[in-house]
């Protein structure tokens, strides 16, 4: 396998809503587990990428819920609610070999082991099952990401994943 490729930020939750009223904010996480977004500092908000500096956090139902140095009040959360969280790529710790990150594959062409190109990843969501991979092309293809089965090879060196797949399903 080659190199994964670089990108500066990497979006790793979103803020949901506002919490209270001294500026905490209800968080959803992309991390596994949720939790794992609390550990990451400064948090890179908006079109401009503010760092924001966690101060604490916790679980609150199913998702977060967090307060950021600065935000201290019902009015400046408001004006955080519907931003992704990005944070810089190296403060995310290296996958290992047989892993990947989500944001490492989109992108990537899809074909077939007899050759069909089906498209390109545009996004991976998980079922509890199994991840899926959304593939876009001249039709839209669900593809469970089960390594070996369905996942033959990803070559991000030739921007390709490899699958074993009926193109017509």
């Amino acid at each position: 396998m080659a190199v994964q490729p670089d990108s500066t930020h990497i979006v790793v939750g979103h803020i949901a809503g506002v919490y209270g009223v001294r500026g905490w904010l209800k968080v959803m996480s992309d991390t596994d587990p949720p939790e794992g977004i609390l550990n990451y500092s400064p948090w890179l908000l908006g079109a401009d990428a503010a760092a924001w500096t966690v101060t604490d956090g916790k679980r609150h139902g199913k998702g977060l819920v967090v307060s950021l140095r600065g935000c201290d009040d019902r009015d400046r959360a408001a004006a955080l609610v519907g931003q992704d969280i990005a944070v810089v790529r190296d403060q995310l710790p290296p996958a290992s070999p047989d892993e990947f990150y989500w944001v490492d594959l989109e992108g990537l062409s899809v074909e077939t082991t007899e050759g069909v190109v089906l498209g390109s990843i545009d996004h991976l969501f998980s079922t509890g099952a199994n991840d899926v991979v959304v593939v876009r092309g001249d039709r839209e293809h669900l593809l469970p990401f089960v390594w070996g089965d369905v996942v033959k090879d990803v070559d991000f060196g030739q921007r390709r994943m490899l699958v074993d797949w009926d193109p017509s399903f």
